[in-house]
């Protein structure tokens, strides 16, 4: 169990003790914690005294109000803002007006609490903060360390994920009111935006777990001999509705033995994230070429589109983690910026080199040499 320091800035004394009492014995969880945590309130009538307190001693979240003699709550705030405190501050004022809460929120007001409140509405907004709270200094611990990747993946995982839901939420909402009739024929296109959305997500969330696993070293491989010819046509498979529907052709081409001693899964991953980049990012009509080739020591694989293509600068770049090139040709296409970087990472478990060829609207080409172990 950890403690976070409330300061709770009122003038009024039953409100500090309400508050008090209310989050004297409260806890606060969420999954993504390492542990719970609990509240140590401390008390301040002006805010001049709470200055003090946090001149003196730590403090996590401030609870306060902008009405005080002396010092208004403006002030406090401007000189946390000021002092560069690492706290989370909740105005809980009466007087809450648009002006003041424009100007609390630059200044570095995390939320506004107007009085009076439940303890339903207390918890509930502690809730809001801790979490905030948590996250902040996750962050930024992460940053300290180096661990970027792990401050990317939050800062993905929380951008890519809020627009589509959003969006189902928006459509769900529709529905629930009937703004459009009452079949259920009247909401097929939403339905079926709904279900992109979602798939969108599960992608987005699937290639974040293959990530994590490669990075903490959790990832168990099972070595036997796949065929490699069967892996890609079932890639090719999976996104045959989209290359139909977009006039794309896909055709296969083995040359020599497809047998290779590798996981299975993590070849599934390497030809669905080249084959559907493939589709994805080719023109209407055009077409994809995937070649297996199992001669001398290296497995050779090569996958071929005729698509927008990219400039040598943007091939430089997309084997990083959370690149997308983006331009007037890929802002309607979806994608994590994960699939190629996680590529490139298996390839390289595998002693192998993975390299990519492109011009700007002719195509490219991505080449990959396996070892036959």
């Amino acid at each position: 169990m950890a403690t976070l320091h409330v300061l709770v800035v009122d003038d009024e004394p039953g409100i500090r003790s309400g508050i008090n009492r209310i989050l004297c014995n409260y806890t606060v969880s969420y999954p993504f914690m390492d542990e719970d945590f609990d509240f140590q309130l401390i008390d301040a009538g002006t805010g001049e005294e709470a200055i003090e307190v946090l001149n003196s001693q730590p403090v996590d979240v401030v609870l306060l109000d902008n009405k005080l003699p002396g010092m208004d709550g403006i002030e406090v705030l401007d000189y946390i803002k000021k002092q560069n405190f690492d706290v989370a501050v909740m105005m809980i004022t009466s007087y809450a007006s648009l002006d003041l809460a424009i100007k609390a929120t630059r200044i570095g007001a995390y939320n506004f609490m107007p009085k009076p409140f439940t303890p339903q509405e207390l918890r509930a907004s502690i809730d809001n903060v801790t979490k905030h709270l948590f996250l902040k200094r996750m962050t930024r611990k992460m940053q300290a360390e180096g661990k970027q990747i792990r401050f990317q993946f939050l800062s993905v995982l929380s951008h890519e994920l809020k627009s589509p839901i959003n969006a189902v939420e928006g459509y769900l909402k529709m529905m629930q009111e009937k703004q459009f009739g009452d079949k259920v024929e009247d909401y097929d296109r939403m339905i079926d935006r709904s279900l992109t959305r979602l798939k969108g997500m599960r992608n987005l969330i699937m290639d974040l777990l293959d990530l994590t696993k490669m990075e903490s070293g959790k990832k168990e491989r099972k070595m036997r001999d796949v065929n490699l010819a069967e892996i890609a046509k079932l890639a090719m498979d999976t996104m045959e509705p989209y290359a139909i529907q977009r006039g794309v052709s896909m055709k296969l081409q083995v040359s020599g033995d497809p047998q290779l001693l590798a996981d299975a899964n993590e070849m599934e991953i390497i030809f669905n994230n080249l084959i559907s980049n493939a589709v994805k990012y080719n023109k209407e009509g055009g077409t994809v070429d995937v070649c297996l080739c199992n001669q001398g020591p290296n497995f050779e694989i090569r996958v071929t589109d005729t698509g927008i293509g990219m400039s040598q600068d943007d091939c430089n770049k997309i084997f990083k983690d959370f690149v997308r090139i983006k331009n007037s040709k890929t802002k309607e296409i979806t994608g994590s910026g994960l699939g190629l970087s996680i590529t490139k990472t298996m390839v390289e478990q595998y002693n192998g080199t993975i390299k990519v060829e492109s011009k700007p609207d002719l195509g490219t080409t991505f080449s990959l040499s396996l070892p036959r172990l």
